[in-house]
């Protein structure tokens, strides 16, 4: 399996297809997953032509187990260090969930000519954790809910999510798609419980505010309004006002796992968005239409 090594000596699994002459895109996946749960992605940008490459985060799926460096500073290290290892020019980082921080806060660190665009779907900044400057945030003990049922039944929390709120299966009139829910399931306890655990803190009390306002290429901000696990008014509301170049979609019921319950949609407007063609609607439109 194509595998590098960071610097501090994790190894970190990676799939990277198609073309090496093409524009890569780069996916960046939720938590707890692994890079397949980009699968229908994956082969959609394959067969437009793309250079796809999909990781497994340190300590996720097939990367290396790790104590250590669970955290948005080392993930976006090890981009740096992956994007170094391929040689990634002119690509476009896709993220969603916590992939959507991993992705601002390494677009924000990244060397010149590395990144031409980004997309985060569902995403975590600016802040999830509820504070003075985020009133409408997530209060700590749904966090905690988290880290309690990892820690205790991580089979057992991860069966509850995959089958509820993460695709709206719990609404009514939604049909379960159980070959959905095992995929989830089975991606979450390939990784590492430590890993795991520590990410929660990472995606729930990141502070993101600040890579977003650094951040100068086209940025792509997707999001459902029937997220139930990152609410999109605490999120993409807040993040499309700090961006300097960003457009947003907000899609009419649409769940937390989007991009794999409504993979025709969102891949036709990521496609869209890649080769500059008009989609959702510019910061400067919102901003003018507010004021």
């Amino acid at each position: 399996m194509p595998r590098f090594t960071t610097s501090d000596g994790t190894s970190i699994f990676f799939k990277d297809l198609g073309p090496r002459d093409s524009q890569p895109i780069a996916f960046h996946h939720g938590w707890p997953l692994s890079a397949d749960d980009w699968d229908a992605q994956v082969m959609f940008f394959l067969n437009k032509g793309y250079r796809v490459i999909a990781h497994d985060r340190r300590g996720h799926g097939r990367s290396e187990e790790t104590t250590h460096g669970n955290e948005m500073d080392t993930y976006a290290a090890d981009l740096i260090e992956l994007a170094a290892h391929l040689d990634l020019r002119n690509a476009v980082h896709v993220g969603h969930s916590t992939g959507g921080g991993e992705v601002v806060h390494y677009v924000a660190r990244a060397e010149p000519g590395r990144v031409a665009k980004a997309a985060i779907l569902g995403a975590v900044p600016p802040r999830m954790l509820v504070g003075e400057d985020n009133p409408e945030g997530i209060p700590m003990e749904a966090f905690d809910g988290y880290r309690a049922g990892v820690a205790t039944n991580r089979a057992q929390t991860y069966l509850d999510v995959a089958s509820g709120p993460f695709y709206g299966f719990n609404r009514d009139g939604v049909q379960p798609i159980e070959g959905v829910i095992r995929n989830w399931w089975r991606q979450g306890m390939m990784g590492g419980i430590k890993a795991q655990y520590d990410c929660i803190k990472a995606f729930s009390e990141t502070d993101f505010s600040d890579d977003l306002r650094k951040i100068e290429v086209p940025v792509f901000v997707m999001h459902g309004d029937d997220d139930q696990i990152v609410p999109y008014r605490i999120s993409a509301l807040r993040s499309i006002k700090l961006l300097k170049d960003g457009r947003i979609k907000i899609y009419p019921g649409f769940p937390h796992g989007m991009a794999t319950t409504h993979a025709d949609v969102i891949n036709a407007d990521l496609l869209a968005f890649i080769e500059g063609r008009e989609v959702g609607e510019r910061q400067a439109e919102l901003a003018g239409a507010e004021a």
